[in-house]
């Protein structure tokens, strides 16, 4: 098995890893809060992904200096401006989420998803 592609890959390799880590706690905790944090690890590993993507070595950020108008001495700034924007949007989802969760809360006196979801068959809802 050839390793090459991964060592020189790792921060991709990272990024995945971080995305199955989210992912699983997204799919197996019951816990609402530890659901959030999962969700936000995955967002996280998108966004690390996106950044990496983006950046290529030895060239600089698109801001001109010195006269510099060359293209091809700049990098692309549009994955930047996708991070950037995806990190606003996963905030705002976030504090949504966590609203929700204390509304749940403060109804169920619980954050576990099976027994709101038993609760809520009771209630007929």
């Amino acid at each position: 098995m050839n390793f090459s592609h991964l060592i020189t890959n790792y921060q991709e390799a990272v990024a995945m890893i971080l995305f199955c880590i989210g992912f699983s706690n997204l799919l197996l905790q019951k816990n609402l809060i530890k659901k959030i944090i999962g969700l936000n690890i995955m967002d996280t590993a998108v966004y690390l992904f996106l950044a990496l993507k983006g950046y290529i070595q030895g060239l600089k950020a698109p801001i001109v200096v010195n006269g510099v108008q060359s293209v091809k001495a700049y990098i692309n700034p549009i994955p930047s401006g996708l991070v950037l924007t995806g990190i606003v949007v996963s905030v705002s989802v976030t504090a949504l989420m966590l609203s929700l969760t204390i509304r749940l809360y403060l109804r169920y006196h619980t954050l576990d998803i099976d027994e709101i979801t038993t609760r809520l068959e009771k209630e007929g809802l």
